[in-house]
């Protein structure tokens, strides 16, 4: 038997799209503005038969990973810095905290003088909006540690960078897993936005390409697999925390 709490998501789904459907049908818009589940079937099905769709997934994919990759450890040493250190925490936490709301696109030109109109400006846009969930989300894992913890690495005689894998990290597990969710979130609208600010490549470019030649289904089309390779993405993270938790 389904839980109450599965049939109501069950029912939310089936809810959106008929209402979908229904506003499809219902000639209120311009036509294909939101168009039917059929047309959005077919551009899906003409897309993934088309090798050129997954050269630029795999360009999009590329950039994402990079970004997530070099934001993410500068994020997470940061954040044990600032975590493990109140004088630089008072000095240049509140930096994070300021910048790390403020649109991250603001700063696309900058990256296109500074790494050029390539994948490099992309990846730059993508770091840029991964570090500061990850670095917060770190800082606030380090304080949430048991200073007998550290007691007993230092009682160890445990250098820093054992201290740091042995006993910070698996202590700061779930904030770390949480900020690399967010960090993936808004690496991935990061790097699609200045794909689709200036690129000839990537999903990006793709979705404004088919957005001005008023290809709706195709865009939308597009935009279901990004979901769900990003819902797929998010899940391998908290399964790959969870993982952890089992093994130890």
């Amino acid at each position: 038997m389904f839980s109450p709490v599965t049939l109501l998501r069950v029912a939310i789904i089936l809810a959106f799209l008929a209402g979908w459907e229904l506003l499809s049908r219902s000639g209120w818009l311009y036509r294909d503005v939101v168009p039917s589940w059929l047309a959005i079937g077919k551009a899906l099905a003409d897309l993934l038969l088309h090798a050129d769709y997954y050269f630029n997934l795999g360009v999009t994919a590329g950039e994402i990973a990079a970004a997530l990759a070099i934001g993410g450890v500068s994020g997470l040493a940061v954040g044990i810095v600032l975590g493990s250190n109140r004088f630089l925490a008072k000095a240049y936490e509140p930096y994070l905290y300021y910048l790390g709301p403020t649109p991250k696109i603001i700063f696309f030109p900058i990256m296109i003088m500074w790494f050029g109109v390539g994948p490099g400006s992309k990846i730059a846009l993508g770091v840029l909006s991964c570090f500061f969930p990850v670095a917060l989300s770190a800082a606030a894992g380090m304080r949430q540690i048991d200073k007998v913890l550290i007691k007993v690495g230092k009682s160890f005689r445990a250098n820093t960078w054992q201290t740091v894998w042995k006993i910070y990290l698996p202590a700061m597990r779930h904030p770390i897993i949480n900020g690399i969710r967010l960090g993936l979130g808004v690496a991935l609208i990061g790097t699609l936005l200045a794909e689709t600010k200036l690129s000839n490549k990537g999903i990006g470019f793709l979705i404004i390409q088919a957005y001005s030649v008023f290809d709706m289904p195709r865009m939308y089309a597009m935009l279901i697999v990004l979901f769900v390779l990003a819902i797929g993405a998010n899940a391998l993270v908290g399964r790959l925390g969870g993982l952890h938790t089992i093994r130890r």
